[in-house]
C-alpha cells in the first residue's frame, strides 16, 4: 500500500551539503508522517528516502517551481537548505489550512539554532531586534502572536498547491524576493497568509560580518527594486528608513559643517540613534550574558543599516536586476560567501 502524501517539502539547493543532510534528518523526525521530501540539485545526485531532481543551474525560484510540478501533496512546504523544522511543524500547519479554503499560505518564525556560532547568533539577533529588522518585522525571527501577513520568506512558507498553481508559482526572474512576489500574488487572489508562532523553523544564519553583509546587500538591492515595481508590499517607510539614515548621516555631517545652527540637530539625532543601538545591545546582553555577542550585535546593526541604506536607492532606480546564484565549493560541499 502506497503512503498517502499530504505535504510535499521542497528544498532548492545547488548540491547536497551537510546542512541539507541535517534538514532531512529533522524532517524524518516530524510528528506528522504524510509527506515527501523533494530536493532540487544542479547535477544528478541521490539521497536515501528523498526525491532528488537535477535542474541545471537556474534560479532558486525555478527549482522550487520544478519541485512543485513533481509534488504529489495537496500542500507545498518550502524550506531553505540551511533550515530545519520543529517536530509539530506540519501538524500545526495542517490545522490552519483546515480553517478554510481562504487560507492559501501558512508561515511562522525562524529562530537561530542553539548550535550556531557566536558570529551566526549575532546575525540572528540583528534580524530579531526591533532596530535591526525594521519593516521586515520582528515576528519573522521571534515567536510572536498569530497574525495575517502579506509577505514572508520561503525559508518557512507553506502554500496550498491549488493556489500556487493559480498564480503560476514563483516568478523565476527574482532572487532574493521571489517569495515577496508569490505572497503578493496570493493576496491579490483574495486569499490569506497566516503567521502562527507554532509553525516553527530553525534557520542557520550568515555569520557577521562579511557573509551577513553580502546577504544584506542582495536584500537591499531587491527590496529597493520591489519598492518601485511592487509598491503594494514594498513601498513602506520602514524599508526606506535605513537609506534616509545612511545618507542623512553622511550628507548631514557635511551640511552641519557649513551651517553651524544645524549641528545640534544633527548630533542629537546621531546620539539618539547610537543610544537605540546601545539599547539593542543591552537587551542581548541581559538575555545571553555574553559581552562579545552583544558587541557584535551593536556593530552589526550599524553596518547592516549602512550597507542596506546605501544600496537601497540603487535597487530602486535599477531598470532590471540580475540574479546571481550562490557559488559552491563542490569538493567541500559548501557554499562560498554570504
Amino acid at each position: 500500500m502506497k503512503k498517502e502524501i499530504v505535504f510535499s517539502v521542497i528544498i532548492p539547493v545547488r548540491t547536497i551539503t551537510p546542512y541539507v543532510k541535517e534538514t532531512i534528518s529533522f524532517l524524518k523526525k516530524l510528528l506528522y508522517k504524510k509527506f515527501e521530501i523533494i530536493v532540487i540539485t544542479d547535477k544528478k545526485e541521490s539521497y536515501p528516502g528523498v526525491v532528488v531532481i537535477a535542474s541545471g543551474e537556474p534560479t532558486p525560484a525555478f527549482k522550487r517551481n520544478l519541485g512543485a510540478k513533481k509534488a504529489k501533496g495537496e500542500f507545498l512546504a518550502f524550506l531553505d537548505d540551511d533550515s530545519y523544522p520543529d517536530k509539530p511543524w506540519l501538524n500545526r500547519a495542517l490545522a490552519i489550512f483546515k480553517e478554510g479554503q481562504e487560507v492559501a499560505g501558512v508561515c511562522g518564525p525562524t529562530l537561530t539554532p542553539p548550535s550556531d556560532s557566536v558570529y551566526q547568533k549575532a546575525s540572528g539577533w540583528i534580524w530579531a531586534s526591533w532596530l535591526g529588522s525594521g519593516a521586515a518585522g520582528v515576528y519573522r525571527n521571534r515567536v510572536k502572536s498569530r497574525r495575517e501577513v502579506d509577505d514572508f520568506p520561503s525559508v518557512n512558507l507553506l502554500v496550498r498547491k491549488e493556489d500556487f498553481d493559480k498564480v503560476g508559482g514563483f516568478d523565476i526572474n527574482h532572487w532574493p524576493g521571489e517569495d515577496t512576489k508569490l505572497c503578493l500574488d496570493l493576496v491579490n487572489l483574495g486569499k490569506k497568509i497566516i503567521y502562527d508562532p507554532e509553525v516553527l523553523v530553525f534557520h542557520h544564519r550568515r555569520a557577521v560580518f562579511i557573509p551577513h553583509l553580502k546577504q544584506i546587500s542582495r536584500y537591499a538591492m531587491r527590496r529597493g527594486y520591489f519598492a518601485r515595481v511592487f509598491p503594494e508590499t514594498s513601498f513602506r517607510i520602514g524599508y526606506f528608513l535605513p537609506a534616509i539614515g545612511a545618507y542623512g548621516m553622511i550628507f548631514g555631517l557635511i551640511v552641519a559643517f557649513f551651517f553651524s545652527f544645524l549641528r545640534p540637530i544633527y548630533f542629537f539625532l546621531l546620539l539618539l540613534y547610537l543610544f537605540l543601538i546601545l539599547l539593542s545591545g543591552l537587551e542581548v546582553y541581559l538575555k545571553e550574558r555574553n559581552f562579545k555577542l552583544s558587541t557584535l550585535v551593536m556593530l552589526g546593526i550599524f553596518s547592516t543599516h549602512m550597507v542596506y541604506g546605501l544600496l537601497f536607492p540603487f535597487g530602486f532606480f535599477k531598470k532590471k536586476l540580475k540574479t546571481i546564484p550562490h557559488k559552491v565549493d563542490l569538493k567541500k560541499k559548501s557554499y562560498i560567501g554570504g
